[in-house]
């Protein structure tokens, strides 16, 4: 084989090895850079909002807000909110991460939830706390920190008397950040339980 022709083929082959290397680095960069539960969590606890400015507070908020948001909904039933965190947080704070934080098709799933007739709603509730209480059962070791809880029976009592949307657009902040394993539990439910989506569609 000529030498000119061998070095193009060296070349062809060099580039393609190239090509490769460089696309499993930047997979495995981006698996390492990846927003995960744990690594959320760990953010949220380094935070101390009292030692910024209001303008690095509102970037980290912002910054605590996008991961959250770039969760798939089974990741962030993992997520357990930082109550610590929360309350370092002033009330117009507190609600617009709330706001940034309720995913478009949780509003989506709250929306389809009061479509539904009464003993429908109450099912769908029985329902997702059910799934709440047994995913903790199923983790005891964990749920004191990962995973979410059932909500108190006091603001159960709430929702099933007051109504869920109701009861939720008038919460404070704090509330409606316990209710969010709930509303994201309830969401899930939403997506997976057919029989939910047809009641909550009329049929």
């Amino acid at each position: 084989m000529a030498g000119p022709q061998r070095r193009t083929i060296t070349f062809a082959i060099a580039g393609v090895v190239l090509a490769w290397a460089l696309a499993l680095g930047g997979y495995e960069l981006a698996k390492n850079a990846k927003a995960t539960p744990e690594k959320i969590m760990a953010f949220a606890r380094s935070l101390d909002l009292s030692k910024m400015s209001a303008a690095d507070r509102a970037k980290a908020l912002r910054k605590l807000a996008d991961e959250l948001n770039g969760l798939s909904p089974e990741e962030r039933r993992l997520v357990r909110p930082d109550k610590t965190l929360f309350s370092q947080m002033t009330e117009p704070e507190q609600e617009q991460f709330i706001e940034n934080t309720m995913p478009m098709q949780v509003k989506q799933a709250l929306s389809m939830y009061e479509h539904m007739s009464a003993d429908q709603r109450q099912k769908a509730i029985d329902t997702t706390l059910s799934s709440l209480r047994a995913r903790a059962a199923d983790n005891p070791d964990d749920a004191a920190n990962a995973n979410p809880t059932p909500i108190s029976p006091e603001l159960e009592a709430k929702i099933r008397t007051v109504g869920l949307k109701t009861f939720y657009s008038e919460s404070s902040a704090e509330t409606k950040a316990e209710l969010a394993p709930l509303l994201n539990e309830l969401q899930i439910q939403m997506q997976t339980n057919r029989a939910f989506r047809r009641a909550a569609n009329g049929n």
